[in-house]
């Protein structure tokens, strides 16, 4: 790594011995720029904290975070041990998270790196579409919110367990958000792929997911035969690039692996439709789906699904942006 760090991007990076974290800071955020890097001055930051917190002498920040960091920069604290390599390899499109080994999902903060896909923001809004259906439909497996008094009667009163599948877990982003926000729910997730299935069950272990996701490796299109007609929610973000297009970001085109994010034939709608088919097997009926698409999808998908037998309520979901990034619908 130090010698890649010594050429391209990194090449002049290197400091001489009197720069301190501010002037690190500005040009590190100029050569990160330079690299395209969508928002390089965050980025120099996140990296600078994640050297700083974790340390060799233990939390230079004092648990400070950015905020202490920052105050740092400005006191002229030197510049940490590796921090231009990692400036380095940022340049080069390396994922910020497979740099730091952490991803932050909804609540969570989440253990990632190559061989699965980063959970993106746009994923923390499909799972809040399932959250709302759950607390309307099982309002006592629901957490109750900061100051608020768990209701005594416990699910039992309000509906019940509701069984959740996330199909094609990656990271486990999905079924341990759900397991952390349902305490109540029972939580299935589905991984093919032996990498992404580490890191799933890694991040499954969290304190805050208290064991409550059983983890399967298996193939979304046929797994849980056990569970048939029994699941009360199937959330799912399957891959759904078509075949013939590259991700737009180099981090995904480059880092992100492939069985991740192509979703076969069809315009990139074999895997979707078939984790709707899987879940049209697994829900009961007025049971719920919610899948993530790309948003050139969401009219080909709503057709598909209003035209089966098998779904009523079909609806489009936007994301932050605007977009059609999801879509629900409801086991007839």
């Amino acid at each position: 790594m130090t010698e890649a760090a010594g050429s391209g991007a990194g090449g002049g990076a290197r400091p001489g011995a009197e720069e301190d974290l501010g002037a690190a800071l500005r040009r590190a955020a100029a050569l990160l720029a330079e690299a395209g890097v969508p928002s390089p001055r965050v980025d120099a930051e996140l990296l600078a904290e994640h050297l700083l917190a974790h340390g060799p002498t233990g939390d230079a920040l004092g648990g400070g975070g950015l905020g202490r960091l920052r105050a740092l920069a400005i006191a002229g604290h030197p510049v940490p041990d590796g921090f231009w390599d990692l400036v380095a390899e940022r340049a080069r499109r390396v994922p910020l998270q497979h740099l730091t080994g952490a991803a932050h999902f909804r609540h969570l903060t989440l253990a990632v790196g190559p061989g699965v896909f980063v959970p993106r923001p746009e994923t923390e809004g499909v799972v809040q579409v399932a959250l709302d259906w759950i607390a309307e439909h099982f309002p006592g497996a629901v957490a109750p919110a900061p100051g608020e008094a768990p209701d005594a009667a416990g699910p039992a009163r309000a509906g019940g367990r509701p069984v959740v599948v996330d199909l094609g877990t990656g990271s486990g982003a999905i079924a341990a958000s759900v397991a952390h926000e349902v305490p109540g729910a029972v939580v299935h997730a589905v991984e093919l792929s032996e990498l992404a299935h580490a890191w799933a069950a890694r991040n499954l272990a969290l304190p805050e997911v208290g064991g409550r996701v059983r983890l399967v490796r298996g193939d979304l299109r046929t797994a849980l035969g056990e569970l048939d007609g029994t699941v009360d929610v199937v959330v799912t973000n399957p891959p759904y690039i078509p075949p013939d297009m590259v991700p737009r970001d180099l981090e995904a085109a480059l880092h992100d692996p492939e069985m991740a994010l192509y979703g076969g034939a069809d315009g990139g709608l074999e895997l979707p439709l078939a984790a709707a088919a899987t879940a049209a097997r697994l829900l009961v009926p007025g049971g719920f789906l919610v899948m993530e698409h790309a948003e050139v999808q969401a009219r080909r998908i709503a057709e598909r699904l209003a035209a089966s037998p098998d779904w009523t309520a079909v609806r489009s979901h936007a994301d932050l942006n605007g977009l059609p990034r999801a879509t629900s619908a409801v086991r007839a």
